[in-house]
């Protein structure tokens, strides 16, 4: 079993229950905290990462090498896609829509059924797919227009717009959704129902007995169906998160995952319309989140300064994983063609990480303005 990094969020970001319905049993109840995390690879070969990048038998990667004024050491690590210094392309990654339908006790979850309690009778799956993530729309980051693609894409071009936007600004990394038939899961003994006082109730399962039977039993089955190396896999959940060992330990809202070689990723995340964590961290508020940590770093071990204290972290954390320091922000919305307004979580530059300087649009450290300067200071 892999090692799971678990982050604790700070309370004052959710909502507690009263806030979302009103009743006095609804008042009796405790918050939920939502929080993400990180299955990183457990020993990485990244000369061979590359190696099977430039070969097509893994993920399409580049490394990058910086020295941070953080604290005057060197970092190196690898993103999807190509680098934006050197490339003004559009890097196409597959990535299979593996929508999974869980049977909890006598509820099911069903991302496929149309909603008619929570979302007007819509199908989330069928939101999911139409929804920024996957589907291409012009976002103005920090006041500046960095052209149209999907959230993370143009995340990651104003994340190096400096050197995209002087590159003749064609830069892209872009998913090509692939759906593939919805998979059934009952968890038994490992699921429970979590919170049964949102819109609708909020189911969950144990995420070491998950993981275990994805990348034990979904992933090499699915083998045929297309799902391997050089492709993204993204389990859709709906209204169903994960907790370590007892429901009481929730709730882990999604997550992204590497093993193998040629390395796997993965990432199990959920599409959520039970208002359960309060208002904009709905929909694919999850998905933006993972998403671009996947972009960013695909093992899970791309090391950088110490930096905590924020967002989801309560003490110190070490690496590049560019939603957690912003969890709890105000969601990026867009409205799209459909009439839904989605919901993507504020992510992280890679200069407030490692640099007292911004090249990203704006010259901010994050896409909707939240950072205006760096980490800070090592956290200790």
């Amino acid at each position: 079993m892999k090692r799971i990094m678990l982050l604790s969020i700070t309370g004052a970001v959710f909502l507690c229950a009263a806030s979302i319905a009103g009743t006095a049993q609804e008042t009796s109840k405790p918050a939920l905290k939502g929080y993400f995390t990180v299955k990183p690879h457990s020993n990485p070969d990244h000369s061979k990462v590359l190696e099977q990048a430039i070969a097509g038998t893994g993920l399409p990667m580049w490394s990058y090498s910086t020295t941070s004024n953080r604290d005057g050491n060197h970092y190196s690590g690898e993103m999807v896609g190509a680098s934006p210094y050197t490339s003004n392309a559009t890097t196409t990654i597959t990535a299979q829509i593996i929508p999974v339908v869980f049977k909890i006790g006598t509820t099911v979850f069903d991302p496929t059924k149309a909603d008619h309690t929570c979302e007007g009778g819509k199908v989330p799956l069928t939101l999911y797919k139409q929804s920024p993530i996957l589907t291409a729309a012009d976002f103005t980051l920090n006041g500046v227009d960095v052209g149209k693609g999907q959230y993370v894409d143009d995340f990651q071009r104003a994340n190096f717009w400096g050197a995209v936007n002087g590159n003749g600004g064609k830069y892209h990394t872009t998913l090509k959704p692939v759906t593939l038939a919805k998979i059934t899961v009952n968890p038994g003994s490992n699921g429970a129902i979590v919170y049964p006082y949102g819109c609708e109730v909020l189911g969950g399962v144990d995420v070491n007995w998950w993981d275990s039977y994805v990348t034990g039993t979904l992933i090499p089955s699915l083998a045929s169906k297309g799902v391997g190396p050089t492709t993204f896999p993204i389990f859709v959940m709906y209204n169903v998160v994960m907790y370590e060992g007892n429901p009481d330990n929730c709730c882990i809202l999604g997550y992204h995952g590497a093993y193998g070689s040629p390395v796997q990723t993965y990432s199990p995340l959920e599409f959520d319309s039970t208002g359960a964590f309060g208002p904009g961290f709905t929909d694919t508020y999850v998905s933006g989140h993972e998403v671009a940590e996947w972009m960013n770093d695909p093992l899970g071990t791309n090391p950088t300064p110490a930096w905590g204290n924020i967002g989801q972290v309560s003490q110190c954390q070490n690496n590049l994983e560019v939603g957690d320091p912003l969890t709890g922000t105000n969601a990026v919305t867009k409205l799209m063609p459909n009439g839904f307004t989605y919901h993507m979580q504020e992510l992280a530059f890679f200069s407030w990480f490692y640099d007292s300087t911004s090249s990203s649009a704006g010259g901010l450290f994050s896409d909707n303005g939240t950072f205006t300067s760096d980490a800070g200071p090592v956290c200790h």
